[in-house]
């Protein structure tokens, strides 16, 4: 039996979170947790959210194989060409056909085919296509051309994502979450064969609220009036899981939160 372990990282917020995985950090991570491939969500990683050129090169140069993004993936522009021309670069799959980008990547890991999908939640959040059937959809088209498949739900709600999980189980070899910035503690493989876990968390300031100064999130709560959200600084972590697959059947065996 040949195995590959894939490493999620949940959503990096700001410069500060760019810094923490850069100069070495997350390379040295991946190959303590004996890592051989890796994915970000890199959707709240320029300075007040969304994703700059900057910040995705950051992130592929700390050694990021995937990026992956989410609501905020469109907010700037410069990075919309990079969408357009990095294949490692993902929005989510499920907006419109004419949007820049691909919602979805197959990357070589060690001579395996790891296919890499990226959908948005629609509970609370944009009115997109199901991500349901969007999922199905590429499965299904793209088969016979990968060994592993890796699903990224970007969500607010909990139970979309584990209904998601659910749906796809022994279809998707890796279900995970994001967007919500708490790791939960349920990582686990379900009967059929995928490894799932609600949220990666997040990778920045623990200092905050979700990796932005606290009084901006207060002031959001208590006055309610706009105000531009500024990354935490200080007590950075990294947090996100772990999945070991069976190459030879798809199949999770093992799934495992991990901070560092």
């Amino acid at each position: 039996m040949s195995l590959l372990k894939i490493l999620c990282i949940g959503d990096v917020v700001g410069n500060g979170g760019c810094r923490y995985l850069s100069g070495g950090r997350l390379r040295r991570a991946a190959r303590e947790l004996g890592a051989d491939f890796i994915i970000v969500n890199g959707e709240n990683s320029a300075s007040g959210n969304g994703m700059s050129r900057d910040s995705a090169n950051s992130l592929l140069d700390s050694g990021a194989d995937i990026i992956t993004g989410g609501n905020h993936t469109f907010k700037r522009r410069e990075v919309y060409d990079m969408l357009d021309d990095e294949r490692a670069l993902l929005r989510p799959a499920n907006y419109p056909s004419s949007v820049h980008g691909e919602g979805y990547t197959i990357a070589d890991c060690n001579g395996y085919r790891i296919l890499v999908i990226n959908l948005l939640g629609c509970v609370f959040m944009e009115s997109l296509a199901s991500p349901f059937e969007t999922a199905e959809k590429i499965l299904k088209a793209e088969k016979g051309r990968y060994d592993i498949s890796v699903i990224d739900i970007h969500a607010e709600a909990t139970s979309e994502k584990m209904c998601l999980a659910r749906y796809l189980d022994g279809k998707a070899s890796v279900v995970f979450g994001t967007h919500t910035h708490v790791q939960t503690s349920d990582a686990t493989v379900l009967p059929g064969g995928t490894g799932y876990i609600t949220d990666l968390g997040m990778t920045g300031s623990m200092n905050g609220i979700l990796g932005v100064k606290t009084e901006n999130i207060i002031h959001k709560f208590t006055i309610k009036t706009p105000i531009f959200f500024e990354a935490a600084e200080g007590n950075e972590s990294a947090h996100g899981a772990v999945f070991t697959v069976d190459t030879e059947t798809g199949k999770c065996t093992e799934a495992k939160a991990i901070t560092f």
